[in-house]
Parts: C-alpha cells; sequence; structure tokens
C-alpha cells in the first residue's frame, strides 16, 4: 500500500481526507444496500468528483444475512478492495468436502473425501463468512472514503421516470439522477418499472436451511459435507465462522405442480426432524435455531441486465444487479460472489464514463457480459441442484459432478467472449496462462525495490485504472509504453492515472540494475514499486507460460478481467485496441 504521496499525513492511511461536498447532482442513484449494492457503492465513493446516493427500505444495516459462501475469485476482488485480509482473518476456511451415501445395509457412510479447492487455482481461499459482515467491510470502506458515503436508510423506491434524465420517485421525494442501479433484489421495483420479467421456472422442490449451535457425533460436522441418503433425502453441511454454528440445507418434500413451500406449513421443528433422519444412525441434539427458512428450487434470468438492450443505440441508464436479475438456490454458494461481480463489473464502466473517459456505449456492455454469464450460472446451478438431489446406484456420481465443476463454483472460469472489451487470442502464445476474457491469474514475484515478495495481482486495486504488464523478453519496451499511456492520461494528472504500467524481468532482482522509477505527485516524488522480478520458488515466466525471446504485454481492465494479449512490438495494436475504449 502506497500513501504519502502528496505530503505526509498521520493515522490510519485508509481512511481518506473528506472531498469537497458542495456538489449536490446525483450522478448514480443505488437502490438497495445488499451485496451488489454494497460493492458498487463502496467502489464508487472513493471518487469525489462522482455523487453517489444509496437508498435502502429496511430501517438499518442487515444484522444475520443468508448467503456465507465466498468463492476463491470473490476474494481476489475483496484483495483489491483492500479486505480481504479481514475475511480471512475471521471466516471458517474450507479445506476439504467429504461426500457421505448409503452403504448395502442404507446406513450413510463416507464415500470420499477431498481439497475442496484444487492447488494452484488461486492465492485466495474458499471461505465461509456471514453475508452480513461482508457488508459491514463495505460500509466501513465508505465511511473512509473521500465522500464519506452513507446509505440513506427508510428510503423506499416506489416508481421511475425515465428522460434525458432519471427521476426516481421515493417515500422521501424525489431524486433527479444520471444513472440508476437497481440492486433491490427479487422483487426488484427498479425491474419492475423497466417491465422486464424474470423467466425460468421451479424444480417443485422444497427445501429448507438453518443455521445452528448443535451437537453430534457425526465425525465431519466441521467439514463441508454432502450427505445423500437412501430414502431421507438429502443433507448440505456448510461449518460456519467462529468454531461452533453450523448451516444445513435439508431436502423436504416434492411440490406438487401447483403447490408452494407456504402450503406445507413448515417449522424449524419440520427441518430438525428432517435433518436427524438424513444424518441417522448418528445423532443430532440442536441447542439454539441461531435462523432458518424454507424456499422452493428455481431458476430465473431477465433477457437484459438495462433499460436498453445491447444493440439498441440509447446507451442505457437504468440498470439491475444481483437477485434483480438472476435468483436460483443457495446451495452451491454463487448467488451473493456473482451478484458483487455484477456490480464491480459494472462500477468501473459508470465511472469511466462519467468522468469523460469512454463513450456511454461502453455500457452496452454490462448487459452483453453479464446477461451471458447469469445464463451460465443458471444453467450450472440447475444441474447441481438435480444432482445433488438425484438418487441412483454410483455413490460416488456427486462427487464427480462436484470435482468436475470444482472450477466454476470457485468463480475462476467466469469468461467473457470475445468483443469490444475482449480481444482475439492471435497472439494468446505470449501468455497461455493469462487467458483473455478471464481473470487475471495471479502470481508469486519479487518487488525490485525493496525485495519485497509478493503477489503480481494484488497490485490491481478497485481504484478505476487499466493495468499493463510489461513481461521483458529480449527487449525493454518500457519507456515506448510510457509515451504510448501518456496518449490516454490527462493534462496534469499523474502518469499511471489511466493506465498503470507494470514492468515485469526475467533477471534475478539482486541481479537487475534497472530503476524503472515513475515521477508523480505534488512533490514529485518517485514511485519505485512499478518493476518486478521472478520468484526462484515459482517462476512467473514459467508459471503463465511466458514466451521468454518475445516477452508480453497483458492489457487488464479495472475489475481485473484480462482484456488483450499482445507482443511487446505490437504497439500499434495496443493503440488501435485502447482506442476503441478510452477517448484521448
Amino acid at each position: 500500500m502506497q500513501y504519502h504521496l502528496n505530503g505526509f499525513r498521520p493515522g490510519d492511511p485508509t481512511h481518506h481526507p473528506a472531498s469537497d461536498t458542495s456538489k449536490t447532482d446525483t450522478d448514480v442513484l443505488i437502490v438497495g444496500t445488499g451485496p451488489a449494492g454494497l460493492t458498487l457503492a463502496a467502489y464508487l465513493a472513493q471518487f469525489p468528483h462522482i455523487r453517489t446516493r444509496i437508498i435502502e427500505r429496511r430501517d438499518g444495516p442487515l444484522v444475520m444475512g443468508q448467503a456465507d459462501g465466498i468463492a476463491c475469485r470473490t476474494m481476489e476482488m475483496f484483495e483489491a478492495f483492500g479486505f480481504a485480509h479481514l475475511v480471512r482473518h475471521e471466516a471458517y476456511h474450507v479445506n476439504e468436502t467429504s461426500f457421505w451415501n448409503p452403504d448395502t445395509t442404507g446406513q450413510i457412510t463416507r464415500t470420499g473425501r477431498i481439497d475442496d479447492v484444487e492447488d494452484g487455482l488461486s492465492e485466495q481461499p474458499h471461505v465461509i463468512l456471514s453475508q452480513a459482515r461482508v457488508h459491514d467491510f463495505y460500509l466501513d470502506l465508505m465511511r473512509k472514503s473521500p465522500t464519506r458515503l452513507e446509505p440513506e436508510y427508510n428510503t423506499q423506491l416506489t416508481g421511475l421516470t425515465i428522460g434525458d434524465s432519471v427521476t426516481a420517485h421515493t417515500t422521501q421525494g424525489d431524486i433527479q439522477t444520471r444513472y440508476v442501479i437497481g440492486c433491490d433484489g427479487a422483487r426488484s421495483v427498479v425491474r419492475q418499472a423497466l417491465n422486464i420479467p424474470l423467466k425460468g421456472e421451479a424444480e417443485n422442490a422444497a427445501w429448507g436451511v438453518m443455521d445452528i449451535l448443535a451437537t453430534t457425533d457425526f465425525p465431519d460436522i466441521r467439514l463441508k459435507s454432502a450427505i445423500q441418503s437412501r430414502d431421507q433425502g438429502s443433507l448440505l453441511i456448510i461449518p460456519r465462522e467462529g468454531g461452533y454454528m453450523v448451516r444445513f440445507y435439508i431436502e423436504l418434500a416434492k411440490l406438487n405442480p401447483d403447490e408452494r413451500v407456504a402450503d406445507r406449513d413448515l417449522t424449524e421443528t419440520d427441518l430438525i426432524a428432517a435433518a436427524k433422519r438424513i444424518l441417522h444412525p448418528y445423532t443430532l441434539d440442536v441447542k439454539d435455531v441461531v435462523w432458518w427458512s424454507v424456499y422452493e428450487i428455481g431458476q430465473r434470468v431477465t433477457d437484459r441486465f438495462a433499460d436498453t438492450a445491447p444493440d439498441d443505440p440509447p446507451p442505457p441508464r437504468v440498470f439491475i444487479a444481483g437477485d434483480a436479475c438472476h435468483t436460483h438456490s443457495p446451495k452451491a454458494g454463487q448467488g451473493m460472489n456473482v451478484s458483487m461481480q455484477d456490480a464491480f463489473n459494472l462500477g468501473w464502466k459508470l465511472q469511466t464514463v462519467i468522468e469523460g473517459r469512454a463513450d456511454p456505449v461502453l455500457l452496452h456492455s454490462y448487459s452483453a457480459e453479464r446477461q451471458a454469464i447469469a445464463q451460465d450460472l443458471i444453467d450450472f446451478d440447475r444441474d447441481f441442484a438435480r444432482a445433488f438431489a438425484a438418487r441412483g446406484t454410483d455413490p460416488h456420481a456427486f462427487q464427480s459432478h462436484f470435482q468436475k465443476h470444482a472450477r466454476y463454483t470457485a468463480g475462476v472460469e467466469t469468461g467473457y467472449a470475445s468483443g469490444r472489451l475482449t480481444g482475439p487470442d492471435t497472439y494468446q502464445g505470449c501468455a497461455t496462462g493469462f487467458a483473455i476474457g478471464k481473470r487475471f491469474h495471479s502470481a508469486p514475484v519479487i518487488r525490485w525495490a525493496d525485495a519485497y515478495r509478493m503477489q503480481l495481482g494484488h497490485t490491481i486495486t478497485a481504484d478505476g485504472r487499466w493495468r499493463l504488464f510489461h513481461f521483458v523478453g529480449d527487449t525493454d519496451h518500457t519507456h515506448a509504453l510510457r509515451d504510448l499511456i501518456a496518449r490516454y492520461t490527462p493534462h496534469g494528472a499523474d502518469p499511471d492515472a489511466v493506465i498503470d504500467l507494470r514492468t515485469i524481468l526475467q533477471s534475478p532482482h539482486r541481479d537487475t540494475r534497472g530503476h524503472h522509477t515513475l515521477t508523480k505527485g505534488a512533490l514529485n516524488l518517485h514511485d519505485m514499486e512499478k518493476l518486478f522480478c521472478p520468484d526462484p520458488a515459482a517462476d512467473i515466466f514459467d508459471s503463465r507460460g511466458i514466451d521468454r525471446m518475445t516477452g508480453a504485454l497483458v492489457l487488464v481492465r479495472p475489475d481485473q478481467y484480462v482484456s488483450h494479449v499482445l507482443p511487446p512490438q505490437q504497439q500499434d495494436t495496443l493503440v488501435k485496441w485502447l482506442d476503441q475504449i478510452l477517448t484521448t
């Protein structure tokens, strides 16, 4: 973390000086303080010149959240926001998953136990932590941001009027704004105002979920465990943070085509009884039910995520994100994760357009990119839910299904198709380990200036900047690339204000003499943290398939996804690519 660039400032460096609050016009109105809404709010709050407001119908912050699974990819995003270490410290870490099936006598027995995440998939773990605590971390970021953004509680959206600007009608009065983002859940008022329906179907199956404090002789109670009984249903165990609490997802009953789960009048007593039947002959003594609910399995998604379709001429002004545009079962732990990625995708695009660094047509890419991802999620969730509830003769069937899709559940398989922001794979061979359209897969390096061992991906912070990683082959192009980047840098801004260039050499750090410093800030100080060398324990050129003769340019979007891979000599091609995205 770098600070003191523009003068010494004592105290907590994450607590930024308050910005000028004279700007009263609203640029972005966020509706809802769920995971998507707070991700977007925390991102935009750091830009003083963007006036952001966030409203919430509830009377205060979430106390107990329903979502709890945090995928490796989401932890990578939390690293960019600066609080991944807080989550790691507090959360339950999912290290292994066990699988239980009936034996020949019908008694459940362990049939498998595997690593939950394969080695090398991410430097970040898969963890479990209450959604409410994630909200707390975002709210803290917002309070420390230059804009001191706070949610406006007890404020219900009642409708929208869309013209040259957008008027949001609320119980506290009208709000004029440039953009509205509906992060207001499955019953989204914003979605209803846009007349965009959720499409899909229910599985006609009732499930229960409960967080409990209990004692049991079931041996894997502190492991993520998938249990499929012979005739009593299935149970998924998710240990919770704190060492004692555990979450159960419990298969309850099939529903008739015209029946709703509410018609069954199920209670927490029914959930406990079903869990005991599935766990038999192991015992379960529930001491306290912290929270419980029943739900129907279903998968639904909207056709678009904005007021205009991606192929319509007018750039969109109203968007939906998270559960407002895709709903599914909770067992695969994807809902909160995908919702936050929706917001991260949209946040940098709104910021770039509002700052005048891109044409508003860029905003079409949000719906184009994220609707495809949501449809993939719906398809995956349907298969996952059916596989978990299936009965068959192969006791390893669900374990095989779980392993086959482990990269997807870790969040690292998300990929964007070739288009305006995702380049062709013409030169992918220069860096085979940085797949175009997928997230930047971090690897260890040594920072040359201070010999600090770190993850290269951790230089990508959620600050709206593009990253250009220059892996040096037989020629160092750093100085020419700096001249190229100046094309996109506003007059008077720091040279890395829009595109942050980082150089990675092949030589050991103790043998490297080059000073790739950058002069910046009000005091014209030297930023010496732009140059890196391989970590001898895991050379990044080998682990990420970098062509040692040619080298590689890896261009990364502000949301950590690889936009393009090129040989360093193809600087004209890089300019043509950036010119179609950024203004000069």
